[in-house]
């Protein structure tokens, strides 16, 4: 009886498989269905499917899409948003420098005014800053230094003047609190490094402190840029020739509202797209030397 038993349990042995010797690779894997991934996918593609309908059917003429893409004023708006955006954002980033070197001053008087600009310059909507910087005539119908220079100001605060300080102004609110951040990233050891050698405050900014920040501070400056180059569309409230303003100039002459903003919207997704190619371009030289956690090699 025990013979038979432990013949049994040898034919046993000899029928199960040597699972060491089963190559996993090789067996057919199921794969799960995911439905609520495709059905997600098919409600997308009817959406974008319903919306190039209705763009195709619509009365929307493309031909004066085509006719006013490449015009002259359209092109002359696209190149005055430009302008305009790197002008104000070259000012916003000397005045964000020197405030967020003010907000970290011990100087309680220097911290405190560059604390309420920053607070002032973000609180307040854009469109209301413009508006108020274009009506500054109704508080101040005069401005200058008195017995050195005066002008009036509905002469002075021109729609163009009007944009520049507005949005140089509120940019410079919003980059203080970048380039802050990006001192703040540095290590205080750089500071206690710098001041041990005898170098000045000034000295080690300039030299150590924001070269090292701007490895913090260049993608988020980059986006500020975009963001700063799509606000100059409320320009056109007070009558700034941008793109915007520009195109709804053309439109109130030829009645074509739909075509002349797409337009707008075209050049804006390209002139966007261009300076985000040039942004990760900046962020990769910038980054050098700091890949794999600042290791060479």
């Amino acid at each position: 009886m025990m013979l038979s038993l432990g013949l049994e349990g040898s034919m046993n042995d000899e029928r199960k498989p040597d699972m060491d010797l089963i190559d996993i690779s090789k067996l057919k894997h199921a794969r799960p269905l995911h439905l609520g991934r495709l059905a997600a996918a098919a409600l997308l593609l009817a959406a974008v499917a319903y919306i190039a309908y209705a763009f195709a059917v619509g009365t929307i003429d493309w031909s004066v899409v085509g006719e006013y893409m490449f015009s002259e004023r359209i092109m002359r708006g696209a190149l005055t948003t430009v302008v305009i955006s790197v002008i104000a954002m070259a000012i916003g980033i000397v005045i964000g420098i020197l405030t967020a070197i003010a907000r970290s001053s011990r100087n309680i008087v220097l911290s405190s005014a560059a604390m309420f600009y920053a607070w002032l310059f973000r609180g307040a909507p854009m469109i209301l800053q413009l508006l108020i910087w274009y009506n500054l005539a109704l508080v101040f119908p005069t401005i200058g230094i008195p017995g050195v220079w005066e002008a009036k100001t509905v002469v002075v605060m021109t729609p163009l003047a009007a944009t520049l300080i507005a949005l140089s102004l509120n940019q410079g609110a919003y980059t203080s609190e970048i380039i802050r951040s990006g001192m703040l990233a540095v290590d205080i050891g750089q500071y206690e490094a710098a001041k041990s050698i005898g170098m000045t405050y000034p000295d080690t900014l300039r030299r150590i402190i924001l070269p090292q920040a701007m490895r913090v501070v260049v993608p988020p400056l980059g986006n500020e840029f975009i963001g700063l180059l799509k606000v100059t569309a409320l320009a056109s409230i007070i009558g700034f020739g941008e793109l915007l303003g520009t195109a709804q100039d053309i439109y109130y002459s030829n009645a074509k509202i739909m075509e002349m903003l797409f337009v707008a919207t075209i050049w804006y997704l390209v002139i966007v797209s261009v300076l985000s190619i040039v942004q990760m371009w900046i962020e990769k030289r910038f980054a050098r030397g700091f890949a794999n956690g600042g290791r060479h090699g």
